[in-house]
């Protein structure tokens, strides 16, 4: 059967309502994909948290090497959870490093995880601007078991892009992976052939609950969708004070005289700072600073 080329779903051409649908079984892409690539459209798709465990399963069986990409401006608290799923030896692959201010350096963050997790390899990457890659295909080939590499991670962590660059540089064939700000744009497994040495298969993103793209209005994601290197911004605040992030986030400082705060944040957010009436957080009530 036929699968699309954007997201790895089976083509059909019976129902407009079902994943997969085109009007012409001939095309290379779903309905779906055509409009995320030509027009922007989101369209969101929810898929069973069983469906993302059985490809896991399903990876850790063949024991080949994975790469584990990681947005590096959305890293969880426990990297190593996945071992629950995934045996495989497993490269940590920090993704959008393009986002990050000049002044932090690789080695830095690297050393920071190497002492708290435990991987066969460590990479900074960005698929934006080439950083690493030719690193980090020299790892692969020096690591992977056979000619399958398997790429996981959660959604919006640039696996595709990263892909679709690796097959741009790498490859003669086009990149043609759908590439969206929406969860879930990919929604099966998706083999490429970079050469006759490698295939690298990706994979639909691991939905994590606790994400802030689960629970925003569609219109935030562009706000959320970095293009540009985060500029630092460092506030100063005293006791009783917050930090009002975007429509998003507060902070509220209570205990000390002053205290400093240095927000990695888009810079499109704004941010405001604000006097508490009263310290109690389920009754706080506020006025501008």
């Amino acid at each position: 059967m036929k699968k699309c080329i954007g997201c790895g779903v089976n083509l059909q051409n019976e129902n407009i309502l079902n994943l997969g649908y085109t009007p012409n079984i001939e095309n290379d892409y779903c309905m779906r994909c055509f409009k995320i690539k030509n027009y922007g459209e989101d369209i969101s798709v929810s898929k069973n948290s069983d469906d993302y465990l059985k490809i896991l399963y399903n990876i850790s069986k063949t024991k080949d090497l994975v790469l584990y990409v990681v947005d590096i401006l959305n890293i969880k608290e426990d990297l190593e959870e996945i071992k629950q799923y995934v045996s495989n030896d497993i490269i940590l692959v920090l993704n959008k490093r393009d986002l990050l201010p000049k002044s932090v350096k690789d080695e830095k963050i690297k050393f920071y995880l190497q002492e708290r997790y435990h991987f066969l390899d460590i990479v900074v990457v960005s698929s934006f601007n080439n950083y690493n890659l030719d690193s980090l295909m020299k790892k692969i080939d020096k690591y992977k078991k056979s000619r399958e590499v398997y790429l996981i991670g959660e959604t919006n962590a640039g696996k595709s892009s990263l892909l679709n660059k690796i097959i741009s540089n790498y490859s003669s064939k086009e990149a043609n992976l759908t590439v969206s700000m929406m969860p879930e744009t990919t929604l099966e497994n998706i083999k490429v052939e970079i050469n006759s040495k490698l295939t690298l298969i990706d994979t639909p993103g691991i939905v994590e609950h606790f994400s802030i793209i689960n629970y925003i209005d569609h219109k935030y994601y562009k706000l959320l969708n970095l293009k540009k290197e985060i500029k630092p911004r460092t506030y100063q605040i005293y006791k009783n004070q917050s930090l009002l992030i975007g429509d998003f986030f507060r902070i509220d400082y209570l205990e000390g005289d002053r205290n400093s705060f240095t927000l990695y944040i888009p810079n499109g957010f704004k941010v405001k700072r604000i006097n508490s009436r009263h310290p109690n957080l389920k009754d706080l009530s506020y006025k501008e600073y």
